[in-house]
């Protein structure tokens, strides 16, 4: 009988401290204060908050800032720390919290992007300016991650694939446009960063571009793909560049085109080719339009030019004078006034000028950045297969 209370009494008193460990979470959680952040006003504002009760110092930095600079932000109650920044035009930013020097994205922003081995938290700026960029009541097209063999290198490669609203509705053939990242990217810069498949779903639905597919494959010749997607992918570095140079664009012009011209509805002819790139994206085509004159129509050449300033000109001119003769729909240049490859892409714009090649150059505001190129993109792809 003893122990049957003993048990009784043992029995109550557990389910009373689990009890009291429910309320204990449940106050816990009352307590914990509700962030909010980003926090978009009217007026296009942003206020910025993270709980971090222990943190010494706290400081921002965004897209809409220069290099390196950073803003600290004030530590309230229940330590939220917060900064309210000044009206932004509308647009798509990033940025980082900087934790007593430690770089982190926003633990309440659930929209995250990577560029290369950095990530950072998105800010969208809604207004006219960011229409371009958002994901809007429109048909869209269709994005895929597609393994291909790539003989040239040896291996199997990953990339996007965009086909636009209808594509696989009938039997038509569509343009292509060959889109390729910069340094330090991947296949996942053009549709995280640049937005490339919303932009054309947007242009496509205002009646501003044309249907078209856009590849965006990895201009990195060593890597298989993402290194998100295969660990122990090697990293980009200065040797691989070197060691691998022209590879890229080799394989793409043999291996991807074929691929595509094989498995997808495309045109096949010159006009039904467009090809563009940002920084070393640029540079690929440069390269790959010049190596391999009539095979595109249409080249867009963002924030590069001719990077080595050792480069043989005469050569180059060479080059460009055999891909004027096999013919160019159009040429399109475009770099910030303040992007520091400034020199690289006036070295291009000599040797345009010296073999008489038409072109037509675009220059604005800003630098070496994805504010820029988003805008280039959107800018060229109405010019494309007109």
């Amino acid at each position: 009988m003893k122990m049957k209370i003993f048990y009784a009494f043992l029995t109550a008193l557990l389910l009373m401290g689990g009890t009291l460990h429910i309320k204990a979470q449940e106050v816990s959680a009352m307590q914990a204060p509700k962030v909010v952040s980003p926090e978009v006003s009217p007026d296009n504002s942003v206020t910025f908050r993270v709980l971090s009760e222990t943190a010494n110092a706290v400081t921002i930095n965004g897209s809409w800032l220069g290099f390196g600079q950073t803003l600290p932000l004030t530590k309230g109650e229940l330590g939220v720390w917060s900064i309210t920044i000044d009206p932004l035009p509308s647009s798509m930013y990033h940025y980082n919290f900087y934790i007593d020097g430690v770089a982190a994205i926003d633990p309440t922003n659930a929209h995250a992007l990577r560029d290369g081995t950095r990530y950072a938290s998105l800010l969208m700026v809604p207004g006219e300016g960011a229409e371009v960029f958002q994901l809007n009541d429109t048909p869209h097209g269709n994005l895929s991650q597609v393994w291909y063999e790539s003989p040239s290198l040896g291996i199997y490669r990953r990339m996007y694939v965009y086909t636009p609203p209808g594509y696989d509705a009938g039997n038509e053939s569509y343009p292509v446009l060959y889109l390729l990242h910069g340094g330090g990217g991947d296949e996942d810069a053009w549709t995280s960063l640049g937005r490339a498949n919303l932009i054309l779903d947007n242009l496509i639905a205002q009646g501003k571009a044309k249907p078209m597919i856009i590849v965006m494959p990895n201009g990195n010749a060593w890597q298989t793909s993402t290194l998100r997607q295969v660990p122990g992918t090697p990293p980009v570095t200065r040797e691989s560049y070197v060691k691998y140079q022209g590879q890229f664009e080799k394989s793409l012009v043999e291996d991807i085109i074929p691929y595509m011209e094989k498995n997808y509805k495309v045109k096949k002819n010159k006009n039904g080719r467009a090809i563009a790139g940002l920084s070393m994206g640029g540079g690929h085509t440069i390269t790959a339009s010049t190596n391999y004159p009539g095979t595109f129509g249409y080249i867009g050449v963002f924030s590069s030019g001719i990077f080595n300033q050792n480069e043989n000109l005469a050569e180059m001119e060479k080059k460009f004078l055999a891909l004027k003769e096999n013919g160019v729909s159009k040429y399109w240049v475009a770099c910030g006034v303040d992007d520091f490859v400034m020199d690289s892409n006036k070295r291009l714009l000599d040797v345009l000028k010296k073999t008489n090649f038409e072109h037509e150059y675009f220059e604005n505001e800003g630098g070496h950045t994805w504010a820029n190129w988003r805008t280039y993109l959107t800018l060229f792809t109405p010019m494309l297969f007109e």
